[in-house]
Parts: structure tokens; C-alpha cells; sequence
């Protein structure tokens, strides 16, 4: 099966790495314009020239997402130059877990502004011209702890778990107008955040005999860590039209690490 985004505008948030940028190369490929979003201009800028470079249509969008007024910026800044946008991801956050007793009104604010409501003020934005033109598509990258959150993973855990409250409701709302709101679990993927721990906890191992290790030690039933592209094959597939009786749902992308379905 081929899966196409022709003729898709797609606003993808922390998509300079990762995940991110994965989703945006895939998308890209499979025909749709892409805007990227993230704080830092220069990978954002040398992710978009990437995909530019094999063929696709990308333009970067520097901003902070946790602030109100950013993403009216940068939301109207992407709507200007592309004309409206048809696929919207939530991708971004970053893990911030520690003991309940620890985390102060200060974490849980900035947490709240970075992966929910960010969320909330992207899809707000994009919702009214979705239904109008009676396509849309909504994905919130959440994770497994959403699910099944476990001690000491707050708040990351909480706000994703707010996350897939948020998907089922967008969901309905936009049932009636082919508007399909979806989220990914992730589970342990390779990315950006394990090179860093990579080189801060042992850099005398090559970065496959770490993850390897890592992978043993977490239990990983497939005995690996996901990687970003399977990641975004998954995304893409939602984007898409062959997904379209697809709404509402909360997909483990974790090679079988949940223990909920």
C-alpha cells in the first residue's frame, strides 16, 4: 500500500529532531508541504534544507510553543505563507519525571504550558478551517505512561494521560466534519535525548552496544529500542486517506512494551 499526502499541508512542532524531523522527511516524501516548528533556529533550519535537498517542500518556524502568543505567531506566520494546514502533529515535549513531594507549582506549569496546552492552542487553531473544508487531521504524540503511569514519572505521565483525554475529545467533535484526531504512544525510541545520555554516562561505548544494553535492561520484549522512522511510517499512515475511518484511537507504537493495550 502506498501512502500519499499529496496536495497536504502539514505543521509538525518539535520537528527540528527526533521524531520530529523523522515525520517531516516522511512526509515530505510522500508529497505533502511541511512546517516545521522548534525554539532553536538552527536545527530547525538544517532539517528543513535537508528535506529540501531530497526533493521536498519544508519551511522552518522558530518559536516557543509554551507561550500563548508564540503560537498565534507562528500559527499565522504558517497559514500566510501555506495557505491553511490540513495535518496537525503535536509532537512537542520533552521527559520530565521526578518524585511527587519534589516537583514544585513551577515544574508543573511549565509542563502543562509545553505539552497540553500548546496542544490545546495548535488545535484551536487549526480546528475551525479543518471542518470547514471537511478534512483534517489531528495526531498528539503522547506515551505509554499516559496509559499506565507508574511512580515517579509525573509530571510527564499526567500531562499526556491529559493529552488522550484531549484526542477523544477533539475526536468526537470532528467526526461529523471527516476532522480525525488521533494519538501515538511512544515507547523507548531512538533519539536525540538517548545520544545525549549516550555521551554523558558512557561515551566508551559504541552507541549500538549501549542502546543494546539499555534495551536488556528495560525489558524491551522485542529486545531493541523503535526507531524514529518506524515512528513516522505510523504518523503518515494517519495523515493519510487510507486512514480514514481512524479516529478517537491511542496506538502503543512501543513494540509491545505497554502493559495495557
Amino acid at each position: 500500500m502506498e501512502v500519499r499526502l499529496d496536495g497536504r499541508v502539514a505543521l509538525i512542532t518539535g520537528g527540528s529532531m527526533g521524531m520530529g524531523k523523522a515525520m517531516a522527511h516522511k512526509f515530505a516524501a510522500s508529497g505533502a508541504q511541511v512546517a516545521i516548528v522548534a525554539r532553536r533556529p538552527e536545527p530547525l533550519a538544517d532539517t528543513a534544507r535537508e528535506i529540501v535537498s531530497a526533493g521536498g517542500r519544508c519551511q522552518p518556524y522558530a518559536g516557543d510553543v509554551s507561550k500563548a502568543d508564540e503560537v498565534s505567531r507562528l500559527f499565522s506566520a504558517i497559514t500566510a505563507d501555506m495557505g491553511r494546514v490540513d495535518i496537525l502533529v503535536n509532537n512537542a515535549g520533552r521527559s520530565q519525571a521526578g518524585s511527587f513531594e519534589e516537583l514544585t507549582d513551577e515544574v508543573w506549569q511549565a509542563d502543562f504550558d509545553l505539552k497540553v496546552f500548546a496542544a490545546i492552542r495548535f488545535a484551536r487553531l487549526a480546528f475551525a478551517g479543518m471542518k470547514s473544508r471537511h478534512w483534517g487531521r489531528i495526531i498528539n504524540v503522547l506515551n505509554i505512561g499516559a496509559k499506565a503511569p507508574g511512580p515517579g514519572t509525573a509530571p510527564t505521565t499526567v500531562m499526556r494521560a491529559a493529552g488522550m483525554a484531549l484526542t477523544k475529545v477533539l475526536a468526537g467533535e470532528g467526526a461529523p466534519y471527516n476532522v480525525l484526531v488521533n494519538c501515538l504512544m511512544t515507547g523507548l525510541i531512538v533519539s536525540d535525548q538517548w545520544t545525549r545520555r549516550h555521551r554523558s554516562v558512557a561515551p566508551q561505548q559504541s552507541f549500538e552496544d549501549f542502546l543494546a544494553e539499555q534495551a536488556k535492561a528495560q525489558r524491551l520484549p522485542m529486545g531493541r529500542f523503535g526507531t524514529a522512522e518506524e515512528f513516522a511510517n505510523i504518523a503518515c499512515f494517519l495523515a493519510s486517506d487510507a486512514a480514514s475511518y481512524i479516529s478517537g484511537t491511542a496506538i502503543n507504537v512501543d513494540g509491545a512494551r505497554s502493559p495495557v493495550v
